[in-house]
């Protein structure tokens, strides 16, 4: 379905330039115990694309050349790849900051024993998806039974001391809207997560991170089956405030996928839209960048990025204003 989106079109879209390089964000490949409705990455159980160790060993040489503060792995499920311990500990090791982008039930999967204890032994934060504090819209999007699996994850993490004063262990939640809209102001939403999720289940978090839903991948999909790709191009279009373009994740961080292709972000590597070099031509690879600085360095843009300047903008790190 992906050669059917109107994304790869030319853009009139702002110019972007990159500024310090401070996050390396990792797919570590597209298998998940979940297949989400809201997935960009269309990840599900059965995708087989995965890391090798010879690919993690070079992000750990990566890490060596690059004064990078911020490791995020992300997936399809990152926990489910044989390196992501590995990865969490060279990262750690090196003082960086970790994010794991957890569903949360794949606390409870086949051989993921230990799991939750092992991410607060490393101080990993957890920033995990829970497009609502409701039953009926979490298993709309997500399937039956995942909000069950999903509150139980939070009261282990919990117990552990996630999401508590002092701790040290910092929890974020993540919203996604249900459908074609955009999502409501995030320090609102998070006071009705907060109660709904405290009187009901006793659960606390450190943040609630608000994020857009991005038309490509499965979710633009589904909005082109439903005839609603254009109106949702035309709210991102007609949110646009350009006060967002200083704060776009692109500018400091790299995307990289499992097989250590670079992208400018996770949504241009859902869509095949590599990095672009000055001078070079051809796909890059994390190989390629171990004497390089990327500062000043165009980013590709298309019009999916009106997602993530519109209204509030959106990130990997919730809204930008």
């Amino acid at each position: 379905m992906r050669a059917t989106l109107p994304l790869l079109e030319n853009s009139d879209f702002p110019a972007l330039h990159r500024a310090q390089l401070r996050t390396l964000q990792v797919n570590l490949g597209y298998r998940c115990n979940l297949s989400c409705l809201h997935c960009h990455v269309s990840a599900g159980p059965k995708r087989k694309e995965e890391m090798t160790r010879q690919t993690a060993e070079l992000l750990v040489q990566y890490m060596d050349h690059a004064d990078l503060r911020v490791l995020d792995l992300t997936g399809g499920a990152p926990e489910m790849n044989a390196n992501f311990r590995y990865l969490v500990d060279a990262a750690r090791a090196r003082d960086m900051h970790v994010i794991d982008r957890c569903n949360l039930t794949i606390l409870f999967e086949p051989g993921q024993d230990g799991l939750a204890e092992f991410l607060a032994d490393h101080q990993v934060e957890v920033v995990a998806s829970l497009p609502c504090y409701t039953e009926q819209n979490v298993e709309d999007q997500r399937g039956v039974g995942v909000f069950r699996d999903s509150i139980r994850g939070l009261q282990a993490l919990n117990a552990l001391g996630y999401g508590r004063e002092g701790s040290g262990l910092k929890l974020s939640l993540v919203y996604n809207p249900v459908g074609p809209s955009l999502p409501p102001p995030q320090e609102a939403l998070q006071a009705d997560y907060e109660r709904e999720l405290g009187d009901a289940h006793g659960i606390v978090f450190n943040e609630l991170l608000t994020i857009a839903n991005i038309p490509i991948g499965r979710f633009g999909s589904v909005l082109v089956s439903k005839g609603q790709f254009d109106g949702y191009m035309d709210l991102l279009r007609g949110a646009y405030n350009p006060s967002n373009l200083e704060s776009v994740m692109c500018r400091s961080l790299i995307s990289l996928d499992w097989e250590g292709y670079v992208y400018d972000c996770d949504f241009n590597q859902m869509i095949g839209l590599g990095m672009v070099r000055r001078g070079a031509h051809g796909r890059v690879h994390i190989s390629d960048l171990l004497e390089e600085s990327l500062e000043g360095q165009p980013i590709v843009v298309r019009n999916h990025c009106y997602g993530c300047t519109a209204g509030q903008g959106s990130s990997c790190g919730g809204a930008l204003s």
